[in-house]
């Protein structure tokens, strides 16, 4: 069979994987659909990764072409963490992938998904000087736990995988640099309950600014314990993401074929 056409999203029917796979498969659609849905998403590009249960050296990833709402668990792709494609039909490789999230799995074995996204409020704060600040109660959730990437350009050079993983370390946010954000889970449900706070943080932040007003910031302790308290009582997707996936299924429950 001859590789798709660029753009394309051919039919895929259920696939004969483990059931580890296919169940990060479903949660990994359903991200893509949910980003779309709160206008996380860039139509074809930035991307969302899981790395497969069950073959570790291995990640899902959609295709180039296919719109976050066409994202299905039976159409998402694979690649292995040395950069080959998984198969010769999925077409070519979603390079900018690869380089975004292919080292920070390289480096991270307890990362099972990486999440980046363009999102408006948060590349407003990657062109900021002071980052992000603890402005709001989901800014604290950050506190002391987001790193920042210088830009290098559009991400192309796979040298610069393994620099992101660096500054990436051992935190779970990233703020690329005048480009926009990563975040990280040992969940889907995490990494994308991350980012909607993350989003929701450097929103609030851009309308704060823009007031021109004096504002106050908490002290460090008390953002420390704010951190805390989302770490030990809301663990970031713990309770959210199956409340998410109700929704979805009610409105678009093709994600899961």
């Amino acid at each position: 069979m001859s590789a798709p056409k660029p753009g394309s999203v051919p039919p895929a029917p259920r696939l004969d994987c483990s059931e580890a796979e296919w169940r990060m498969r479903v949660d990994l659609a359903a991200c893509y659909r949910l980003s779309e849905m709160h206008r996380m998403a860039k139509v074809i590009w930035n991307h969302i990764t899981a790395r497969v249960p069950d073959e570790p050296d291995r990640i899902l990833v959609l295709r180039i072409g296919c719109r976050f709402d066409e994202v299905t668990a039976s159409n998402l792709i694979k690649i292995t963490l040395d950069g080959k494609m998984e198969s010769e039909e999925d077409g070519d490789r979603h390079n900018a992938a690869y380089v975004v999230h292919g080292g920070v799995y390289r480096g991270r074995p307890d990362v099972m998904c990486v999440m980046h996204s363009h999102a408006r409020g948060c590349q407003g704060v990657s062109a900021l000087k002071e980052g992000l600040l603890p402005l709001t109660q989901e800014a604290m959730m950050f506190y002391d736990d987001i790193a920042y990437h210088d830009y290098e350009g559009i991400a192309e050079d796979e040298s610069e995988s393994d620099r992101m993983a660096r500054n990436l370390g051992p935190m779970n946010q990233m703020i690329l640099r005048n480009h926009g954000v990563i975040t990280v889970g040992k969940t889907v449900g995490e990494a994308f309950w991350r980012m909607y706070h993350l989003e929701m943080a450097c929103g609030a932040q851009m309308d704060i600014l823009a007031t021109g007003r004096e504002v106050t910031l908490p002290s460090p302790e008390t953002c420390r314990k704010v951190r805390q308290q989302y770490e030990k009582d809301f663990y970031p997707g713990q309770y959210e993401w199956p409340a998410l996936l109700r929704g979805l299924d009610r409105v678009s429950p093709d994600y899961a074929d």
